[in-house]
């Protein structure tokens, strides 16, 4: 098996299979952990891969501090301070047991971010069957290396990222015992405009680093990430809500239930629309082969008449000569009396195949 695959929970994951979708819940519980089993249960009824969760606190994350570094400006979180957003946004760590057992129950992959060691041993200690570093974590390289070092599949979002700091991170992973991994394309702009998704870094990236490469998507919709499968993204990552209307940290560039299905379906129907390169007759294209055109007699034509362009006619259905033959025809002679309808063939025709 190459670096472009792997495997999580028995399903193989990279080019040439179904791309695996996975459902980020983030902050999107509300701090309801009835809400968020509901969203564990909304992502197994559509059909998703995964569910993911973040674990951190918000004194993993920063510090409360009253400086203008920790305070949040522009966007969707614009007037938060780093710490009250991570307070707000953050899954609970006594919740993680009960939710893995209903992922279990709902029979989905369930597995998470962790933003520190802290947080790694926690997981670790719960047996996940993989890790994502989240984009802002990514050029955290001693962290890379303590989560690298677990020996499980990683999933990487290189969000904000150059060539230079995705070549570290994944020597670092590499280096530290990682030989699973999956790197996202990501746009870290909360929702990201589709005009600068730049899905052409999708096949780039795989072509660089040899590994397996999928797409966080923050854009609105599901376009972008359709449109992805066919560049060859074999990941592809969505935040989800119940209901955008409710809010959340998250909910105003998060996919409904709804949306998440189709995003399911889409993505599914886009990966079995690539094919290969083929140009031989499709089995669902036999019936419609019968209405090609095709030369037939338009006129009734007695034997030894001359064919002409009055009695003959390159029209459908085409169970007759194809039309490259009607000029062939053209001049020659009929060996047989011919009805008008008749589809021709070379045998009646004097002198047959020109």
């Amino acid at each position: 098996m190459t670096e472009q695959y792997v495997t999580i929970n028995g399903r193989e994951i990279g080019p040439g299979r179904p791309p695996y979708i996975i459902a980020e819940i983030s902050g999107n519980h509300n701090g309801d952990i009835n809400r968020a089993f509901k969203l564990l249960e909304a992502a197994a009824e559509a059909g998703a891969d995964a569910v993911k969760l973040q674990t951190y606190t918000p004194d993993t994350m920063t510090i409360d501090a009253p400086q203008a570094d920790f305070q949040v400006r522009g966007g969707p979180w614009d007037g938060h301070s780093l710490h009250a957003l991570y307070e707000w946004a953050h899954t609970p760590w006594e919740w993680h047991d009960a939710l893995f057992s209903r992922a279990a129950e709902l029979g989905i992959t369930i597995f998470s971010t962790p933003f520190d060691e802290t947080a790694l041993e926690y997981l670790e200690a719960r047996n996940v069957p993989a890790y994502k570093i989240a984009s802002f974590e990514m050029t955290d390289l001693p962290l890379v290396r303590r989560i690298a070092a677990k020996g499980k599949p990683l999933i990487i979002s290189t969000g904000m990222a150059s060539l230079q700091e995705i070549e570290e991170t994944l020597a670092v992973a590499r280096d530290a015992g990682a030989s699973e991994i999956v790197i996202l394309h990501c746009v870290s702009s909360y929702p990201a405009p589709a005009s600068q998704a730049n899905l052409r870094t999708i096949p780039d990236l795989a072509q660089r680093f040899n590994v397996a490469v999928g797409l966080s998507d923050h854009t609105l919709g599901i376009g972008v990430a359709v449109a992805s499968v066919a560049l060859g993204a074999v990941v592809v990552e969505k935040h989800v809500t119940l209901r955008r209307a409710d809010g959340g940290p998250d909910a105003a560039f998060s996919l409904e239930p709804e949306e998440l299905t189709a995003l399911v379906d889409e993505c599914s129907d886009a990966y079995a629309a690539l094919g290969s390169a083929d140009y031989n007759l499709l089995s669902s294209e036999k019936q419609s082969h019968a209405f090609r055109r095709s030369v037939y007699v338009v006129e009734n034509v007695a034997a030894g008449e001359v064919f002409t362009k009055q009695n003959i006619r390159r029209i459908r259905p085409g169970l007759g000569l194809p039309p490259r033959c009607y000029d062939d025809v053209l001049g020659k002679r009929a060996s047989s009396d011919l009805l008008r309808g008749t589809a021709l063939s070379w045998d009646m025709v004097e002198g047959g195949e020109h």
